[in-house]
């Protein structure tokens, strides 16, 4: 159960909410949301880690009936989102602006739908994170060990300059690219998001920009409008399950867990 008095202390104005954005729609695993991981639907394992990180309320956001009553049929609460949104962020939004249209709630934390095997511990550190002065939105960033990551299109990393007295930084850039240029640290940006509410408005309401476009990286978008994006740093990236591989990772990795 989460403590009310605990999440007062950690956001006066009002109790953080977690958002799960969650759609059938995958190329490399169709239904990704209901695959069965331990006797459950991959969703509700994502929805039960949000949980234990006992920050605040968790809604899944979802694009199809069937994703918000297996969560219902778990206990959770979830709320049906337009199938054809544009993104998870405008996902995420719809769902605030349903679930809170008083706007309770001032931090919005966005955790991906694919990650059933997340230590709840991030979605914390996300928040830390955002709490920051000056901080619009917040992000997670591992440093690479694995040396073809480094050159990899598909891992994004994440620029910024930390400097070995804290683990965080500002973002300078996001990219597919190899940056930045030289010895040192590259890190590999994990896709878990904490946004001040006015920031996530504002996010979605500006169109997709220049640099987020060419990168398709939808963050740049944010960058490019002057918001600031705090990252902190973490030991390891989650493993986010993509594939039919990723899958039976993640069951592995919960059957261990379980035992």
């Amino acid at each position: 159960m989460t403590d009310p008095a605990r999440n007062s202390a950690r956001d006066p104005a009002g109790h953080p909410l977690v958002v799960i954005p969650a759609r059938m729609a995958s190329t490399r695993l169709p239904g990704k949301p209901l695959a069965d991981i331990c006797g459950a639907p991959m969703i509700v394992q994502v929805w039960r880690r949000a949980m234990e990180a006992q920050i605040g309320r968790v809604v899944v956001a979802a694009a199809e009936a069937e994703i918000a009553e297996a969560v219902r049929a778990a206990g959770g609460e979830a709320v049906l989102t337009d199938p054809g949104l544009p993104s998870g962020s405008d996902r995420v939004w719809q769902a605030v602006c349903s679930v809170d249209p008083e706007g309770r709630h001032s931090i919005i934390l966005n955790v991906q739908g694919d990650l059933p095997t997340l230590d709840p511990t991030l979605i914390r550190t996300a928040y830390d994170a955002l709490i920051r002065p000056g901080a619009d939105i917040s992000t997670l960033a591992a440093a690479i060990s694995v040396e073809e990551e480094r050159t990899s299109p598909d891992v994004v990393k994440a620029v910024c300059a930390f400097d070995g007295t804290t683990a965080l930084a500002r973002a300078l850039y996001f990219t597919r690219a190899t940056a930045p240029w030289g010895e040192g640290p590259l890190y590999h940006h994990i896709g878990l998001y904490g946004y001040r509410r006015e920031a996530l408005a504002r996010f979605v309401s500006l169109p997709p920009s220049p640099l987020e476009k060419r990168e398709k990286l939808e963050q740049l978008r944010a960058l490019e409008a002057g918001m600031a994006i705090e990252v902190a740093l973490v030991d390891t990236v989650p493993l986010g399950v993509d594939t039919p591989a990723d899958l039976e990772k993640a069951r592995a990795a919960l059957s261990r867990r379980s035992v």
